[in-house]
């Protein structure tokens, strides 16, 4: 069974990762939360176990910049749970809907790519190669109608003298 990482937070607010022994950002911290390693941070006199707020200060980082996910209303409604009988509930429930909205997530992808046979990163490429083939042969034919339309060069020509062309001037009159 893999070891838990533990990070220490110091009173300057500096995380101290001890598995690296190194400080580490929040953004590094972030890094792990996307990478799925399991970590927890204890204040490093008390020992307090901080990876909840340290988590809710990264999400909160989060929410100010770019498209938030956490809209006015969400959290209007998140914290009118908080001394709720149900309270106690709405933790694991949250927990649950989104487990199964990455689930149907991960299906959608799976059919997606079934469906498709590739990834839409293989497809891009796909076609942009189909694209830039189709594109050269476009050029060659094109190159080979012009070498085909150039008048004959001067060793092609007959050796003798170029019968005039005889022009037609008798014209019909009606």
């Amino acid at each position: 069974m893999a070891q838990i990482r533990i990070i220490k937070k110091y009173p300057n607010r500096r995380l101290y990762d001890t598995e690296i022994s190194s400080y580490i950002t929040l953004e590094e911290v972030r890094q792990l939360v996307l990478e799925g390693e399991k970590f927890e941070i204890h204040d490093a006199k008390s020992g307090e176990d901080l990876t909840r707020s340290v988590l809710l200060q990264i999400i909160s980082e989060n929410e100010c910049g770019g498209q938030p996910m956490l809209s006015v209303p969400l959290l209007t409604q998140i914290i009118r749970f908080y001394g709720d009988s149900l309270q106690g509930m709405m933790g694991p429930y949250l927990e649950r809907s989104i487990e199964a909205f990455l689930e149907q997530q991960q299906q959608f992808r799976q059919q997606l790519s079934s469906v498709l046979g590739q990834t839409p990163w293989t497809m891009l490429n796909d076609l942009t190669t189909r694209n830039m083939d189709a594109w050269q042969d476009l050029q060659r034919s094109l190159l080979h109608a012009a070498e085909d339309k150039k008048p004959p060069s001067s060793h092609q020509r007959s050796s003798g003298p170029a019968a005039p062309r005889s022009r037609n001037t008798n014209r019909h009159r009606s």
